[in-house]
């Protein structure tokens, strides 16, 4: 009886040894089928030959992996661009030479995790790292860099004289004190988020170099050009028609060709020292814009264009008054002309808080005229040198004579001066130009009276 039991318990355990070792098998094929390429072979070999195979098949791809990982790193630190990697918690993970020169990060080695604010301090860099990460989209951003830190080894400012380029060993000379950079990021698994950043050092200052040459070339032209508008109107006492009309249309260019001297050598100066050339003053903005209006009154009168002011009563800010007048000549201009016939340009003012911690505030100025608009595609346009966009802006003027292309740029640069900023758009009701100023604007600076709104000028 006990040698029957004892069978019995064999023969069980026997077959539930090979149920389960059939059933381990056919698991293991079906694990091996859903990564191997060869189903026959899955069939065919047994279960320890194919575990074999697929790790010497695993073993070979990790080593691919391995090799192309270091080729794309190698590549990526040698290439002419900077590039680094932070993860959620905007720890530096990786870096390349380039990012290490150009951002001067000296204190972080391969392999080292440390937070990306302890070695560059830059508003730009972390602001354009979050915005991908919060909107997972890439995102593109220029800035200029300012060092905190600034090497004295003569090694380290060879690193940056190489990443600079030939175009800027003056500066080094001197000592880099900043980096003009512009930065590519996109997001990555895990919350982490990669940046290119891209050495814009050398175009500015080629393109500096280009103004400089050019400002050169357009302050030779100035002598001559008086010169032949003195000639031509001591003739026009002398000549009769045609001759007269001849030089009259001589002189009418010659002046045009003065006056667009003169305003490229005025945005010349402001773009070197925008700071340096304003000089500050107590300034009642509303009697000034007024001020301005009565000068190009004589030009609104012969289109019949009214002039309504809607915000506050009296508001006092620190700026040059004459770059102001300068500012908002150039703009009512610009709107009287492309306002049609018994048209209407609106000023509308307001005083912003920015920031309450700060008790920082700004100005807002809109000027909207009833015109046909700017055309959509020289909207990101309208301020650059000598651009006049498209000529539906013009068609509608009643005046022969074309701007310089300077007017809106010279605006940019005065409002940028004074630390503001200025936009174009299209007013959504209106459907004319609509020109926005915002200039900062303290507390202490500010004194309001009553809130008006007013559609005939002050005497």
């Amino acid at each position: 009886m006990a040698a029957l039991e004892f069978l019995l318990g064999l023969i069980i355990g026997i077959t539930f040894f090979a149920w389960k070792q059939s059933h381990f098998k056919h698991q293991l094929q079906q694990i091996l089928s859903t990564y191997s390429s060869r189903a026959d072979w899955v069939n065919s070999l047994p279960p320890i030959s194919l575990i074999k195979r697929e790790l010497i098949y695993l073993n070979q791809q990790k080593r691919q992996l391995e090799v192309e990982k270091e080729v794309w790193q190698e590549l990526i630190e040698q290439a002419p661009f900077g590039y680094l990697r932070v993860d959620g918690e905007n720890q530096l993970l990786w870096c390349n030479q380039q990012a290490r020169e150009l951002l001067q990060i000296d204190r972080w080695q391969v392999g080292q995790v440390r937070l990306l604010l302890e070695l560059v301090r830059s508003y730009e860099l972390d602001q354009l790292i979050e915005t991908t990460r919060q909107s997972q989209q890439p995102q593109v951003q220029e800035w200029v860099y300012y060092f905190t830190q600034h090497a004295a080894n003569v090694t380290h400012n060879d690193r940056i004289k190489e990443s600079l380029g030939s175009t800027s060993s003056s500066s080094l000379a001197k000592g880099v004190k900043s980096i003009a950079l512009g930065g590519h990021s996109f997001p990555l698994p895990a919350g982490e988020v990669g940046i290119f950043i891209l050495n814009r050092q050398p175009l500015i200052e080629l393109s500096q170099q280009s103004d400089r040459a050019f400002s050169d070339l357009t302050h030779e032209l100035r002598t001559p050009l008086t010169s032949i508008s003195l000639v031509a109107e001591n003739l026009l006492k002398r000549l009769q028609n045609p001759e007269l009309r001849w030089v009259e249309q001589m002189l009418k260019e010659t002046n045009r060709l003065i006056n667009l001297v003169e305003e490229w050598l005025e945005l010349s100066r402001l773009r070197a020292e925008p700071s340096q050339i304003l000089n500050y003053e107590k300034i009642e903005l509303r009697g000034l814009l007024f001020s301005v209006w009565h000068t190009l009154e004589p030009l609104a009168n012969r289109k019949e264009i009214s002039f309504n002011y809607s915000g506050e009563a009296e508001v006092w800010l620190q700026g040059d008054k004459g770059r102001l007048i300068q500012v908002f000549l150039n703009l009512f201009d610009n709107a009287i002309k492309h306002t049609p016939i018994q048209g209407q340009i609106t000023i509308e003012i307001e005083t912003q808080l920015i920031d309450t911690s700060l008790s920082s505030s700004q100005i807002k100025i809109d000027i909207i005229d009833s015109g046909t608009g700017f055309e959509i595609a020289d909207l990101p346009h309208v301020f650059k040198r000598l651009y006049r966009g498209d000529k539906s802006r013009t068609r509608q003027s009643l005046s022969s004579e074309q701007g310089s292309g300077l007017g809106l740029a010279i605006v940019q640069e005065i409002v940028d001066a004074h630390q503001g900023s200025i936009i174009a758009q299209n007013h959504p009701q209106t459907g004319g130009g609509w020109l926005q100023i915002c200039l900062p604007l303290s507390a202490s600076e500010k004194k309001i009276g009553n809130s008006v709104t007013s559609n005939t000028l002050p005497h």
